[in-house]
């Protein structure tokens, strides 16, 4: 577990590299892991907004790391699971939310999907920040966004907090058949769209507005679940907040959990 020193020097060298680009800190992002295994978070900017002092690291169980995070940024996060690096070639992948890179960092690579996903606009309309919690890409583990010292906007907590990978459907599922800790179990649950491929849960072709593209029995299942995450691509008016002048906490497993 990270200890209060090491806390404040990594929040100090995250500082430190944002003030050396140049850029503006809006706020502080602080990854927790309350799972008992580790999570490697994974970053992803935004177009036209600059890359954070890390896009993907190791986070062990009680684990704590603080990132500073420039003004107007936008972009993702989420967590790796089962992940591993090949002893002859050092290449680094994880069975759930790889981004590709082959290295613990991502460097622009997103997650591949099933994967919880935090997404966040700073400093936009208004000036405020616009966040959410997404399962359009499918759910790998529990993922909560608190945040904290806001000023204005309406600063909700959200996120999901359930374990989806216990209720997914056999349609969904994706196992992990490798080693003994996984035991074939459910690793993530996919989204109707990464599974069937159909315009209607896409929200494509004939089914490509508001109107037309309407919750599924999966989505529901997702939204009754997780009822402050985005379920499909159309379900914003329940799924995205708003807070001013925030940090925000990301905490995977905020409700204690093993794999």
């Amino acid at each position: 577990m990270m200890t209060a020193y090491s806390l404040r020097l990594a929040l100090l060298a995250s500082w430190l590299i944002t003030l050396i680009t140049g850029e503006a800190i809006a706020a502080t992002f602080t990854f927790v892991n309350q799972c008992s295994y580790t999570v490697w978070p994974g970053i992803l900017s935004g177009s036209g907004t600059p890359e954070l002092s890390t896009t993907g690291f190791a986070l062990d169980p009680g684990g704590l790391v603080p990132i500073a995070v420039p003004y107007a940024w936008s972009g993702r996060m989420w967590g790796r699971t089962f992940c591993s690096q090949d002893p002859n070639s050092g290449k680094f992948t994880c069975v759930t939310g790889d981004c590709g890179s082959g290295n613990v960092e991502c460097s622009g690579g997103g997650a591949a999907p099933p994967a919880t996903l935090a997404e966040f606009t700073l400093n936009g309309a208004d000036g405020l920040d616009f966040y959410d919690v997404s399962l359009v890409d499918g759910y790998n583990l529990p993922m909560l966004v608190v945040p904290q010292n806001g000023a204005g906007g309406n600063c909700t907590v959200t996120g999901c907090i359930a374990d989806l990978n216990a209720v997914c459907p056999t349609d969904l599922k994706v196992t992990n058949d490798v080693g003994e800790s996984s035991g074939g179990s459910c690793v993530a649950c996919k989204s109707a769209c990464e599974a069937f491929r159909d315009p209607q849960y896409c929200c494509s072709g004939d089914y490509s507005t508001p109107e037309t593209c309407r919750p599924t029995s999966y989505s529901e299942l997702f939204k009754n679940a997780c009822p402050r995450s985005y379920s499909y691509a159309y379900d914003d008016g329940s799924s995205t907040f708003t807070c001013e002048s925030a940090d925000y906490v990301i905490t995977f497993c905020p409700t204690p959990s093993s794999r």
